[in-house]
């Protein structure tokens, strides 16, 4: 097939390229590959690196916290006080305004939500009470968000992002003009799954909102704030410096973990928040649980020893990385940018590429693949109630496959595009 834009093709040309990446395609199917890239898993080698953590906390081990605390017993709602160190530097916080979960910080965002929905937060009534509850959701954005507020039956507003974050005129006006509107969803660093990552701008006019809600929450997912793919990573301004600045300490919830530093499901998830906030969570998570594995945090403390050495252990999750990424973006240079049949996001960091496919043809792209034995995410969870107005957003998680399969699934994914491109234009 030549190489040169389809909308520049002859009705013959396209008819023998359709005919001639249709062969490609059935050659492939003919191989029934079996390859998933729906999620942003790490790969076996990542969690390898890891192992040493298991050794961390050995049976003679001193199970006791720099504070005293024995880590084996009850008690400890907010977490040791070097996992609150730890997680603090790494996200520029107050140790006092850290606490420390189980696994995962979906937990935490969705135990927030929660809180708000059926107790109600800064003594507003809750949203189970209330008509209508909305919550602005940036798009294209992490699917699981969106499931957390679709499950408490709140409203998903999709807001525009631009390669600053989220269009921040369209926020301040839902945020300060609407009382129904109680939050946001923010990934920062490394968007999910455009890994832009957000001006010094756009933090500060987050940090300047004036809520027509006094319940109103950014949820600051911060999952990727270390994970860079560049070898000198942008230094963003942080919620925390912004919002003290602004005077808005209690605006946002920010959530992080380690689930994709150490091991997914056997990590440390932290939330931060001013300490007002944080009580005030604090009291309902203390009827759920009365701590949560504190052994884990000791080992993962001793393990990295600082966020400095954290910051060390993600440089060999990055050398990984790279060549991963540089396979994916290197195949779609060579096969679809010439073709103009689609553009997509070059990130420096995170887990993802998004891809924008023609106007149309996500589905048919992600049914293609998947016939052919390369599962993918399914085409419109990036956005809300998985509408995407456009069918044209596409999210490529290449951390989890091989080299060898990595290749072979962009080779596939390439003459999906191509095939899809060309039945829409036949």
């Amino acid at each position: 097939m030549e190489k040169k834009p389809l909308d520049q093709l002859t009705a013959a040309e396209i008819g023998a390229a359709l005919k001639e990446t249709k062969a490609a395609y059935d050659a492939f199917q003919a191989k029934k590959l079996s390859l998933n890239m729906a999620r942003g898993k790490p790969g076996p080698e990542q969690l390898d690196i890891t192992m040493p953590l298991l050794a961390a906390l050995p049976a003679d081990a001193d199970p006791h916290s720099e504070s005293g605390d024995d880590c084996r017993n009850y008690g400890l709602l907010s977490g040791i006080t070097e996992a609150k160190k730890l997680f603090a530097d790494i996200l520029g916080a107050n140790p006092d305004e850290v606490l420390v979960g189980g696994n995962s910080s979906l937990e935490l965002m969705f135990a927030c939500m929660q809180i708000s929905y059926v107790k109600g937060i800064a003594g507003c009534t809750p949203w189970s009470r209330l008509d209508e509850v909305k919550f602005l959701c940036p798009v294209p954005g992490y699917d699981r968000h969106f499931a957390i507020t679709e499950y408490f039956g709140v409203k998903m507003i999709p807001v525009p992002t631009d390669e600053n974050g989220p269009d921040m005129a369209t926020v301040k006006q839902y945020v300060e003009s609407d009382a129904s509107v109680k939050g946001i969803w923010c990934v920062p660093i490394y968007a999910n799954p455009s890994g832009i990552v957000y001006s010094d701008d756009t933090v500060r006019a987050f940090a300047a909102l004036k809520p027509a809600a006094k319940d109103f929450r950014i949820y600051w997912d911060n999952a990727y704030c270390i994970h860079h793919l560049a070898a000198d990573p942008k230094k963003p301004l942080t919620i925390n410096q912004a919002c003290a600045e602004a005077g808005s300490e209690g605006l946002f919830y920010q959530f992080a973990s380690t689930s994709k530093i150490t091991f997914p499901g056997a990590g440390v998830a932290v939330m931060n928040t001013a300490k007002a906030n944080l009580d005030e969570i604090s009291k309902h998570l203390g009827v759920q649980t009365i701590g949560y594995d504190k052994l884990n945090m000791l080992r993962h403390v001793r393990f990295f020893g600082n966020a400095d050495n954290m910051r060390a252990h993600m440089e060999k999750h990055r050398a990984i990385l790279v060549p991963k990424f540089a396979a994916v973006l290197d195949m779609l240079e060579q096969e679809i940018a010439p073709l103009g049949i689609g553009t997509w996001t070059k990130p420096e960091g995170g887990y993802f590429v998004s891809f924008n496919a023609p106007k149309g043809t996500a589905k048919r792209i992600v049914q293609l693949c998947k016939e052919a034995g390369v599962t993918l995410t399914g085409a419109g969870a990036t956005y809300p109630y998985k509408n995407d107005p456009d069918d044209s957003n596409i999210r490529i998680a290449p951390t989890y496959p091989s080299p060898a399969e990595l290749k072979q699934a962009m080779e596939l994914f390439c003459i999906c595009v191509k095939l899809a491109a060309l039945e829409k234009l036949a």
